[in-house]
């Protein structure tokens, strides 16, 4: 698709970039392909980059063009006047598959003030992960502290990587297939062994990296070159245990046949991001919006655009009221409700 064609759906082809952990079994079941070696995560029509890279990370459209390019060039017809009036030629979306084929390092992500202050950018890094998948005896997230921890206890964790202590302090939350979970910026975290999510995220790479030993390199890359002593002040250092409830939602229909939409998050993740999970039997309307869609089940067509499990389509806001034909579950993921941007 170039930028003067009539804006359409468009498949994209899988995008991987290559990452510090393994996994990516489960998205090459999803897609029908080969797993890519440390490919767990496909960024799905992405205009980011990985951090610190010029442009590992992003999509490109099948005439070539890199689609933030194309955004660039169009804002309008991609994203719509009113989202370009609030965020300019930014989709203000990162999608992603991710298959985590070993446990992830505990970690957090910057906020929006703490990313504007220190680090250049108008976004941190909100996130929420959509389980679609788990494999193994036990999949399990790990999410927030569950009781109140000094900063001097997480400096002193960090500087001596007692990952055990770490670890313990979190909220373990076993998931299933259908289980959202709400992850805001300084949450602590780590996603276990056999979880493979569709993730929403604010278009960032921005990852604070408390436990980075026998993952990352060396200890530079886990404080986003900033040192620790001014990464861990994004920390969320507050009890969680009596408050994960706000966090997890459980949305897998388990009442008979279904046709619809199910919103997949709560209201606390309207600024950062939408996604619902539709439900086609027949046909659905989708209203003009920049979209991301990844089938999950069955077949059908988004517009004149024939899709599968597996496919991930990209729908510009230029492509108007657009009919999603078949019998398929696809997540349907947007950028930010508008209305609940400050100062849109």
């Amino acid at each position: 698709m170039s930028t003067g064609d009539v804006h359409q759906p468009v498949e994209l082809p899988a995008n991987q970039p290559k990452q510090f952990y393994r996994g990516g079994e489960a998205i090459a079941a999803l897609r029908g392909g080969e797993s890519a070696d440390f490919g767990p995560e496909d960024w799905v029509a992405s205009t980011t980059t990985l951090f610190g890279r010029s442009d590992a990370g992003l999509s490109t459209l099948p005439d070539g063009t890199l689609l933030r390019d194309a955004v660039k060039a169009d804002p309008d017809g991609w994203l719509g006047a009113d989202h370009v009036a609030t965020f300019g030629a930014d989709t203000a979306l990162l999608v992603k598959l991710l298959d985590a084929g070993q446990r992830l390092p505990v970690h957090c992500h910057p906020s929006n003030a703490f990313a504007s202050k220190h680090l250049n950018c108008r976004h941190g890094k909100t996130e929420s992960w959509i389980v679609v998948g788990t494999s193994g005896p036990n999949p399990t997230v790990y999410i927030g502290f569950r009781d109140n921890v000094s900063a001097d206890t997480v400096a002193n964790w960090v500087s001596t990587q007692n990952t055990a202590a770490m670890l313990d302090a979190l909220n373990p939350v076993r998931v299933k297939a259908g289980d959202t979970v709400f992850v805001p910026a300084g949450l602590p975290h780590a996603i276990g062994e056999g979880v493979f999510i569709v993730e929403l995220q604010q278009p960032t790479d921005f990852s604070v990296t408390l436990e980075w030993q026998g993952f990352l390199a060396n200890a530079d890359v886990g404080h986003l070159g900033l040192g620790y002593d001014a990464a861990l002040e994004c920390v969320d250092r507050t009890g969680w245990g009596a408050n994960l409830g706000s966090l997890i939602k459980e949305t897998q229909h388990t009442g008979g046949p279904f046709r619809g939409s199910v919103n997949l998050f709560s209201a606390d993740a309207d600024p950062f991001f939408q996604a619902d999970r539709l439900h086609v039997d027949g046909s659905f309307g989708l209203e003009p919006s920049f979209a991301v869609l990844v089938v999950l089940e069955g077949s059908g067509s988004v517009g004149s655009l024939p899709v599968r499990k597996g496919s991930t389509v990209v729908v510009p806001h230029a492509a108007g009221e657009t009919g999603l034909t078949g019998e398929l579950v696809a997540i349907r993921c947007r950028p930010p409700l508008l209305s609940s941007v400050e100062g849109s």
